[in-house]
């Protein structure tokens, strides 16, 4: 089956009110060129919105969305860009109360994405005993362990509705390549609903892959994808674009100028 399709294609594919998994790590492989598609779409129909966005790490691809007033809700353990500092936009929204916060940690999204994996309601485990983080998140409760009678969290399954990951090379069935750095990717497209791939170069028949076809809904070709973050080997992270991006935002009005610049 040939999977490929347009960007504008595969940005209809995300609803809003949908929980949106965005793949790659920190500044690295992050699918930078569909949430600039997403950004467009929702300035000319207002949708997406009220996402709830989840990354095991968040960066400028994510800061993006929230400026956008796309993200209702966070799922992330790190929401920044590393040594360029603090995401402007995560930040200005969080200190004001305009978007939920929902305290995670990697453990507890790993925990939960391997209870979806494993068809399960919760993942066991010994993160967070004994800390305050329990009561942040009412949700995740405990369990006895019926053979040793110790005491674990029960980290609920995590589903997304759609992971969008960006690929250095996918074919028209849908399998890809994502490199050495997988993050959480390869956990993310097995338990989404719809999974989008973007990929620096699309070939008819891969020999090898690190997600596979059948879990797959679209693939679509998106040459330098993952600028100004890197996508290794192919190419690295664009720190000027990076620090223009910290040195212009700061509120919401400067993140339309920001916009208004790039898209010009």
């Amino acid at each position: 089956m040939n999977k490929q399709m347009t960007m504008e294609q595969a940005a209809a594919l995300v609803p809003s009110g949908c929980m949106l998994a965005l793949g790659g790590m920190t500044l690295y492989r992050r699918p930078v060129a569909f949430v600039r598609e997403l950004l467009r779409r929702h300035s000319q129909t207002g949708q997406p919105d009220n996402l709830t966005l989840l990354a095991f790490t968040a960066s400028l691809e994510s800061d993006l969305l929230v400026g956008a007033g796309m993200v209702r809700q966070v799922r992330s353990c790190y929401f920044g860009l590393e040594i360029f500092g603090l995401a402007p936009m995560f930040t200005y929204c969080a200190n004001r109360g305009d978007i939920e916060i929902l305290e995670e940690t990697e453990a507890s999204l790993a925990f939960g994405l391997r209870a979806q994996m494993a068809g399960v309601g919760f993942m066991p485990g010994r993160a967070w005993v004994g800390t305050d983080l329990p009561r942040l998140r009412p949700d995740v409760r405990t369990v006895v362990d019926p053979y040793s009678g110790e005491e674990l969290m029960a980290f609920p399954a995590i589903k997304p509705d759609v992971a969008v990951i960006h690929a250095l090379k996918a074919d028209l069935d849908g399998n890809a390549l994502i490199g050495i750095n997988k993050a959480v990717d390869e956990e993310l497209a097995l338990t989404s609903t719809q999974v989008i791939v973007t990929a620096e170069e699309v070939v008819s028949e891969l020999s090898q892959a690190d997600l596979v076809a059948p879990v797959v809904s679209a693939v679509v070709h998106a040459p330098g994808g993952a600028r100004p973050t890197s996508c290794h080997p192919l190419y690295s992270l664009d720190g000027e674009a990076l620090l223009d991006y910290t040195a212009q935002v700061s509120d919401p009005a400067s993140f339309a100028l920001y916009l208004a610049g790039i898209n010009a």
